[in-house]
């Protein structure tokens, strides 16, 4: 890395005079606001293969308690760069958060530099190596070196709870700084960040508790489009601060107010109205935990019916997403993937014609029909393999089954790949599901 300045970083500076219609009212924050920084790691997030979210969480959760985020950059997984990461960090904001690097593999190595940094020494806590060594029902002893070493937490601070994974947050004190590093994984970060962080501010900073907010999740429209739409109908108060999340596929945006009075409550409650009243269609939950799974399996069980999957062109993702979904049990009674068509029509005790003149679509409508009857399921989500049209673009053929036997079937095209690609395919798989049970 070069040392003249930050070549190899990722950096967006979040300031009051953006331009762009998302920025944050133009009144500057009240003089005792505590500023900081982010610094998020991971090589996969300068390779592009995923994008930033944890900036976009952190920052709407925290500037309603007064806090001013000044920066924010993505670096990558090497102890050289994160030290150079953090002496430009620090320069003028007094708490740093750090994502990422806790985990228990060799290239996590966020614990190990932050301690190098602040010269603040590691111990294991014994109520972390307590609650690992329940968590894999073994004697603390009996534990593997890599998943110990994620029980040490700093002498000068102290550790943030993870109700979702191993890794613990960790937060070093010095005399000028106070450096929080927290998991990569979005769904330990985010609880722990509502749940551990904020009382930790709140008290060593002083910071005001939240104030009143309403958050909104989209499906199927952008951000650009969410926001026209509020500038030409629902036009938002000047003391509304407005924050918005992105990923794949999927939108979330938070309407906030500093104070949490019945007034401003109530305000928020009509805007929420008005918004609904224009975008209905597209708003899938009313409230920051609902994911789109969940509000899917929700609407099969008030119409107690089930769903089935048979899965080519989106590689068991679909299950995935699902599985981790409460009360999928109830409802996701067979998914079956496969990776050809021929190979899933065997499974199903089917018989995939050989012939490439037959039509796509109808190949994979009788895999749905399949399914339906292997899995005794009113639903069926069923996908074909990738292929690609004349003009190049990759598409995946889709069929539902619906309960009255009729199937649907539709080209989806397919955006990028990897990872990325699937995952913005699971998106509009069950947003058509939503809109289908509505």
């Amino acid at each position: 890395m070069s040392t003249n300045g930050f070549a190899s970083w990722q950096i967006i500076l979040l300031t009051l005079s953006m331009a762009s219609s998302m920025a944050l009212p133009a009144e500057p924050p009240a003089a005792s606001a505590v500023r900081y920084r982010i610094v998020v790691t991971g090589g996969e997030l300068l390779a592009g293969a995923y994008a930033d979210g944890h900036t976009f969480f952190i920052t709407r959760t925290l500037r309603p308690l007064g806090l001013q985020c000044v920066g924010s950059m993505c670096v990558d997984d090497r102890q050289a760069d994160l030290k150079e990461a953090l002496r430009f960090a620090v320069d003028g904001a007094s708490l740093v958060i750090v994502t990422g690097g806790l985990g228990p593999t060799d290239n996590d190595i966020t614990r190990e530099a932050l301690r190098d940094f602040t010269g603040i020494a590691l111990r294991e806590q014994p109520e972390v190596l307590a609650d690992m060594a329940r968590r894999f029902n073994v004697a603390p002893d009996e534990l593997r070196p890599n998943l110990r070493r994620q029980t040490q937490t700093p002498e000068r601070g102290t550790y943030l709870r993870n109700a979702g994974g191993t890794a613990v947050g960790l937060v070093f004190e010095t005399d000028t700084h106070v450096i929080v590093a927290l998991p990569g994984p979005p769904r330990e970060l985010q609880p722990m960040v509502r749940d551990e962080l904020v009382s930790y501010l709140r008290k060593r900073f002083g910071t005001r508790l939240p104030g009143a907010s309403i958050t909104l999740r989209f499906v199927g429209l952008g951000q650009s489009q969410i926001d026209q739409t509020l500038k030409d109908h629902v036009p938002l108060p000047a003391d509304v601060v407005t924050n918005s999340q992105f990923e794949g596929g999927r939108v979330d945006f938070t309407f906030s107010l500093p104070e949490d009075t019945p007034e401003n409550r109530a305000r928020l409650k009509a805007l929420r109205g008005r918004i609904t009243g224009h975008l209905a269609d597209s708003i899938y939950a009313q409230d920051e935990t609902t994911s789109l799974e969940t509000c899917v399996i929700r609407l099969l069980e008030a119409r107690n019916e089930t769903l089935a999957l048979a899965e080519v062109g989106s590689g068991g993702s679909l299950a995935a997403a699902l599985n981790g979904a409460e009360g999928t049990h109830r409802v996701l009674i067979g998914a079956y993937i496969a990776p050809t068509t021929e190979r899933l029509h065997q499974m199903l005790g089917g018989h995939q014609q050989p012939d490439e003149a037959q039509a796509h679509a109808d190949d994979v409508e009788q895999l749905a029909r399949e399914a339906a009857a292997t899995a005794d399921s009113q639903w069926v989500i069923a996908t074909g393999e990738p292929r690609r049209d004349a003009q190049g673009n990759v598409f995946v053929q889709v069929a539902f089954r619906l309960p009255n036997s009729r199937v649907e079937s539709r080209q989806v095209r397919l955006y990028g790949s990897g990872e990325p690609a699937r995952s913005r395919l699971v998106t509009e798989l069950l947003d058509q599901l939503r809109r289908r049970l509505r």
